[in-house]
């Protein structure tokens, strides 16, 4: 079963990459070659300079992986060549929603008006020239614009290879930022699993040998984000810019797209330098001109504490699960310090340890099949009983303060007095 390919890119990752002439028209697109001016990891190039890669690059590599899946299934499923286009353009497309700095670009749009970069990716394919090129190549644009988030309501397994545990999308990120980074962590053999796929159920399986495999790749995700993602200078940066991108969105407009063309303009460097060339009219914009600037020069926040926190306390879960009581202990520290609440940085993660399900769900569970004189036979088998996987389920519970380094000793006594007591929680005001 083979697609007929036209072309073929050089990859450093998967090394060439065949296209078909729908994938190239799709690749030539405005909206996709955008891509190539988001760094797909932020801010994280301030820490390791490699990593400079692009999103362009990732759905490439996603696209490609997702081919590889759908040929792996393809004879346990009956899976025509059709439908592997439509995995490997869904893949292509995933992330074509993508705003400027990616997912530091979603906290301001989420905030400011509840879109994800799922349901930029669904306007762009309905709405630019995107749909055009599917339709002329007698592809619905309403089920492709739905497929590529993983939404469509027919196959699940079909959206489990565009996002969740199983996913084309983790298997290339992982690799292609370990790459870059030069982070060893992310290298996981991905082949395995991809050859051990089926589905049943109409959902992606995994065969039982390939086990040790899927759990490599749940590991390495674990460090990756550790190492990498939430990395506290990473933070610090991408902190400093998610700021300054909210403070200056009524004055730059980022978040008034109601013309999908001006997405087209939101790119990484464009962003930035509106940013750092701000007029300063008044104190939100002469600070998110600071903020842009110091950025642009390295010149980052400081991070004045650290520490691993229980969730099961009540008022420790606010805090990690509603910004509101955020903001409302940078409150109480900013005023024990005796400095501008604009001036404390609050940081936790909120993407668990273990990646989200095609609908959004933390994976808890994953079905095994195996082989034997009596036929095929499934177990579910729930994360946490995966011995070495189960041991980082959930969140990695970390808070951060970040200051400014003229002000991070009265910060970091103020954070002291906080959270200095085992009973610190008693004496938040939330």
């Amino acid at each position: 079963m083979t697609l007929r390919y036209v072309a073929e890119i050089r990859d450093p990752v998967h090394g060439y990459i065949k296209i078909t002439e729908e994938e190239r028209a799709i690749i030539d697109s405005p909206f996709v070659q955008r891509l190539r001016r988001i760094h797909q990891l932020a801010g994280a190039y301030m820490v390791y300079p490699g990593g400079v890669h692009t999103r362009f690059e990732h759905v490439l590599g996603t696209m490609h992986v997702a081919g590889l899946i759908g040929e792996s299934i393809a004879d346990k499923v009956d899976l025509g060549e059709e439908q592997i286009q439509e995995l490997r353009l869904a893949a292509l497309l995933h992330d074509v929603g993508h705003g400027p700095f990616s997912h530091l670009f979603e906290e301001v749009l989420t905030d400011k008006t509840g879109l994800s970069h799922e349901d930029m990716s669904q306007r762009i394919v309905l709405e630019s020239d995107i749909r055009e090129i599917l339709e002329k190549y007698s592809i619905s644009p309403r089920a492709m614009s739905q497929l590529c988030i993983g939404k469509q309501k027919t196959h699940p397994f079909m959206n489990e290879v565009i996002a969740g545990g199983l996913s084309a999308d983790i298997m290339d990120y992982l690799l292609r930022d370990s790459y870059f980074t030069g982070v060893e962590y992310g290298k996981v053999d991905i082949h395995r699993v991809i050859d051990s796929l089926d589905v049943m159920g109409d959902h992606l399986v995994l065969n039982q040998a390939a086990l040790y495999a899927f759990e490599a790749l749940l590991i390495a995700r674990y460090e990756m984000f550790k190492a990498v993602y939430f990395h506290r200078t990473v933070r610090a940066a991408e902190l400093m810019l998610a700021h300054s991108m909210a403070l200056a969105d009524e004055e730059l407009g980022l978040t008034n797209l109601s013309n999908i063309d001006r997405y087209l303009d939101l790119t990484d460097e464009i962003v930035v330098h509106n940013l750092a060339s701000l007029r300063p009219k008044n104190q939100k914009l002469r600070l998110a001109r600071e903020l842009a600037e110091n950025y642009n020069n390295r010149k980052l926040v400081k991070c004045v504490f650290e520490k691993v926190m229980q969730r099961k306390d009540r008022v420790v879960e606010k805090i990690f699960s509603q910004k509101r009581f955020r903001n409302e202990l940078i409150g109480e520290i900013a005023k024990k310090a005796g400095v501008e609440a604009t001036n404390v940085y609050l940081d936790v993660p909120t993407t668990p340890s273990v990646p989200y399900t095609y609908t959004r769900e933390t994976l808890n569970s994953i079905t095994l099949v195996s082989d034997d004189f009596n036929g095929k036979h499934s177990e579910r088998v729930s994360i946490t009983e995966l011995p070495l996987v189960g041991s980082i389920t959930g969140f990695t519970d970390v808070l951060r303060v970040y200051a400014l380094p003229e002000q991070r000793n009265k910060v970091a006594r103020a954070v002291q007095t906080i959270f200095g007591r085992e009973d610190f929680t008693s004496r938040i005001s939330l």
